[in-house]
């Protein structure tokens, strides 16, 4: 798990060049789909996004804040929900609120996407050597005159490779499950949210 959490800080880390294209297959080597981005469409069933809300959602302070400890994975979704049951219910800051939550746990999980792609390209570079390692050791193998010594300094080095690789590919598929696992806790955050929204009256008969 330490392992996985270090990766993860690595793969949060900002990206030194453009993005990689969505669907790459070497950039992007999870077996999960990769969307890009979420979209509040996607989980929020409360009121549609207005120039109000955007207003407060880019430039409360207070529910800028709210939102930060929101979207910090460390925070248990009990506290989460005590949190934002402590808010008033109004339609148009709850919807705000839940922008700014969107906004933020989508750029956490974009920034971890652009990390695996990265990661990925960084496999296949690892897999091209270790071919052409595999490559230059059948031709030692091959010679009229085998130079042993050199023979086993390649297949140490081949061996080397290989553990980095095969380490480098079983933490990945761990690290693979956190964008799933952000989107799984937007989905939640939009509910809890939610169902703080004010009851829309029932029309008398």
């Amino acid at each position: 798990m330490r392992k996985v959490l270090m990766l993860l800080a690595v793969l949060a880390a900002p990206a030194a060049g453009p993005a990689a294209g969505a669907q790459a297959t070497q950039d992007w080597p999870c077996i999960q789909p990769r969307q890009p981005h979420l979209s509040l469409g996607q989980m929020w069933a409360g009121p549609p996004a207005d120039a109000a809300s955007d207003a407060l959602a880019r430039g409360d302070a207070g529910v800028a804040a709210l939102a930060d400890r929101l979207a910090q994975r460390r925070l248990g979704m009990d506290e989460a929900a005590a949190l934002i049951a402590a808010e008033a219910p109004d339609a148009v800051r709850l919807t705000a609120l839940m922008q700014a939550v969107l906004a933020q746990v989508d750029a956490q999980r974009s920034a971890i996407m652009d990390g695996i792609a990265r990661y990925g390209h960084g496999q296949a570079g690892l897999a091209a050597g270790i071919a052409a390692r595999r490559a230059t050791l059948a031709s030692l193998e091959a010679a009229a005159k085998p130079d042993y010594d050199a023979i086993d300094a390649e297949e140490q080095r081949l061996d080397w490779d290989l553990r980095i690789f095969d380490e480098r590919r079983q933490m990945l598929t761990a690290v693979c499950e956190s964008p799933v696992l952000l989107e799984q806790r937007a989905f939640e955050l939009a509910r809890l949210i939610a169902a703080q929204l004010p009851a829309i009256p029932t029309p008398a008969p």
